[in-house]
Order: C-alpha cells, then structure tokens, then sequence
C-alpha cells in the first residue's frame, strides 16, 4: 500500500469519526399526540395510555464512559425505590448485554451497535412470549439538530404479526448556566 493511498484512508476515517452526532445529554419526549388520561376499569385510578415510543423513558440521558454508550431513565416513581434502568452498548460493534427487571423477572437482552452514516443503530434480542422464540427491537437513533434527537425504533412482529415502526422525538434539555463565583443575581 502507497504512502498516499494509506494516508487517503486514515484521513477518511478520522474525518468519519469527527463528523458523527454528538447525543450526550439529557433529552425529554416531545409528544406529537398528547397522551390522554383514561380511567381504570377497576376503579377510577387514572392511567396513561399510548404507544410503545421508543422503548426509553422520558427524560433519558445518554453520555459516553470510554467506548461505551450509556443509557438512563427512570422507569419508577420515587416511591418504588428503584433506580433508574441503565443500559449499556458497545461502541465497538461487540455484544452488549443487559438485564431489565421490570415485574416479578428479569429479562436479558443482547445487543449490538452499528453505525448507518449519521444514525447509530443498536439492534437488541430478547426472549418473546412465545416460548423459545427471541423478538428482536432495532433502535435508530440520529439528530435533526442539535437539540432534536429522533428514535425511530423497529419491533419484530410477534406470531406472524407485521413489524411495527414508531418515531419519537425528543428535544436536548437545556442545562442552567453555572453563575461564576462572587456574582450576584
């Protein structure tokens, strides 16, 4: 290989890794359809109902921690005393793999990232209802700006059922300014 052609080359793919998203930070859910509160058929407890959206909660916060990418929302009130779901992705391509315990088990998921030109796309697995079958959930994320987070999340259709396909937006929380030291409002 030519000096040339091997510098041609690591130019390409530094310029590639300069050039993707940035998706650090805290993101809320933009809702295109506002919920709308129901009542319970057991009484009158108010509920939500709605579609799957992307699988995350509302906030989410995602930052990097070495090649990794991490995950956070809350899932449970502060009354449950339960933290919020982390999950984790390898930014290298390699396996991921997770526990989410949400009821009375835990389910495992594996995963992998991959990246599409801009969007970053984490395909998972995890066991289905359907007994010794996996569903398999693909996750796109890309940025329509820099505060505009979209996740068009791609769900394996269950016992010859379609796949669904739903978009979530989410807008980039803005952070407070820190005041400098010895100012005064």
């Amino acid at each position: 290989m030519t000096p040339l052609l091997l510098a041609l080359l690591l130019a390409a793919a530094t310029e590639d890794i300069g050039t993707r998203p940035d998706f650090r930070g805290t993101w809320e859910r933009v809702d295109a359809e506002p919920e709308v509160p129901t009542v319970a058929a057991t009484g009158d407890v108010a509920f939500r109902s709605g579609t799957m959206g992307s699988g995350w909660g509302s906030p989410l916060t995602i930052r990097l921690d070495g090649g990794t990418l991490v995950v956070d929302y809350p899932h449970f009130s502060a009354y449950d005393l339960q933290p919020p779901i982390r999950l984790t992705y390898a930014l290298d391509g390699s396996e991921s793999r997770n526990s989410v315990m949400l009821g009375h088990t835990t389910t495992p998921q594996r995963s992998r990232v991959a990246w599409r030109d801009r969007t970053l796309v984490i395909t998972t697995e995890f066991p289905s209802p359907v007994a010794g079958a996996r569903v398999q959930v693909r996750q796109a994320l890309r940025l329509e700006s820099p505060g505009s987070l979209v996740i068009e999340t791609t769900r394996d259709g269950i016992d010859g059922a379609p796949p669904s396909v739903t978009r979530t937006t989410y807008a980039k929380r803005q952070e407070p300014e820190a005041t400098p030291p010895g100012s005064r409002d």
